[in-house]
């Protein structure tokens, strides 16, 4: 069997600004492709700027530093390009769109990775069902409205089913565990770890480690005040857990 193609997205002395305010000070992170890799760390951190600015949301400006995608310059392509380069935003809060359905959506974003010519409904449509198994998913949300009336496990594992169909090269996942109560963590988290792929990589971001037992991270980093301050494995999501981000912002080790 051949070797999984390698993809790298490096992100090197990014700084960020939110209406005039620097969010990220520096965030230095490197992720590869084969790896599940968590992003910890306390509320205004800087862990969706980091999300949104990558992904090129406007209100989110860059001001200094560097992110590539194998060698690329991300930061210089507009927002549908960096999504056809294979980035890939799933939304902490995802919209409503009245009038567009679950199914049409989804095949519309199937097509921006296809050509008229490669596109093949019958994939797609096997393809979907298990996909919604895995999320445990009532097909009969696909002829309803993109969100609209869905509940917030519902909204979440739409963006997992994006995910999936779009088979992004990376993709960032922004508290894909918030809102969520115990087992739909558990489906949501066993869902993204059997769509990982050795040749994609997947950056998630949480505030806690239950989501993380089910997606077993190769690496954990936490961001405290705009930088990432910590990294580790992922026993240290567990310790984080534990003892909280204090002794993180304090750059010490933790009281036992």
């Amino acid at each position: 069997m051949p070797e999984a193609p390698r993809h790298t997205l490096v992100i090197e002395g990014l700084h960020a600004e939110v209406a005039g305010k620097e969010i990220l000070k520096g965030v230095d992170l490197t992720l590869s492709s084969g790896e599940i890799t968590a992003l910890m760390g306390p509320n205004g951190s800087g862990k969706s700027t980091l999300a949104y600015a990558l992904m090129g949301h406007p209100k989110y400006k860059v001001t200094r530093g560097r992110a590539t995608l194998d060698g690329k310059d991300l930061l210089a392509l507009p927002v549908d390009q960096r999504s056809r380069a294979g980035l890939f935003l799933g939304f902490q809060y995802p919209q409503e769109v009245s009038g567009l359905s679950l199914s049409k959506f989804l095949w519309t974003a199937y097509m921006q990775r296809h050509t008229a010519e490669n596109a093949d409904a019958e994939t797609f449509g096997k393809d979907l069902d298990t996909h919604l198994d895995y999320l445990g998913m009532d097909p009969s949300l696909l002829k309803r409205s993109l969100n609209e009336g869905f509940s917030g496990g519902e909204k979440k594992r739409v963006e997992v089913l994006q995910m999936a169909t779009l088979a992004p090269t990376f993709a960032i996942l922004d508290e894909p565990d918030s809102g969520l109560d115990i087992d739909a963590v558990r489906s949501v988290g066993e869902t993204v770890a059997k769509l990982h792929r050795p040749d994609a990589g997947i950056l998630v971001i949480t505030h806690y480690q239950r989501i993380l037992k089910y997606l077993r991270p190769d690496r954990v980093h936490v961001m405290v005040d705009g930088v990432v301050a910590l990294s580790g494995g992922r026993e240290l999501a567990e310790e984080l857990e534990a003892k909280g981000y204090d002794w993180v912002r304090a750059g010490s080790t933790p009281a036992a």
